[in-house]
């Protein structure tokens, strides 16, 4: 198992920050700080294990009442951020 760790400040949602272990091509487990505290350990522990893709694909676009974004569609940027950089700089 090789965990990596990546760091994202989200843009136009109550989670401000959000931390994510992968492993491999799998969330291994998520992080939100702020936001909706009971959706979002909810959508923890649906996406353990899920393949990044399928979370890019379902997530993606999702907005939030008014806004253009939501936490869901700010994770699949960030994977999608993550997958783009063929050096991993987003990886700690």
């Amino acid at each position: 198992m090789a965990l990596k760790s990546i760091q994202y400040r989200t843009q136009g949602t109550c989670c401000g920050l959000m931390n994510v272990v992968l492993d491999e091509n799998k969330i291994y487990d998520i992080e939100f700080i702020g936001g909706c505290p009971g959706n979002l350990k909810g959508i923890r522990e649906l996406l353990k294990g899920m393949d990044i893709d399928s979370v890019i694909e379902k997530f993606q676009g999702i907005t939030c009442g008014a806004k253009s974004t939501s936490c869901p569609d700010q994770l699949a940027k960030c994977l999608i951020e993550f997958k783009k950089h063929s050096d991993n700089s987003l990886v700690k």
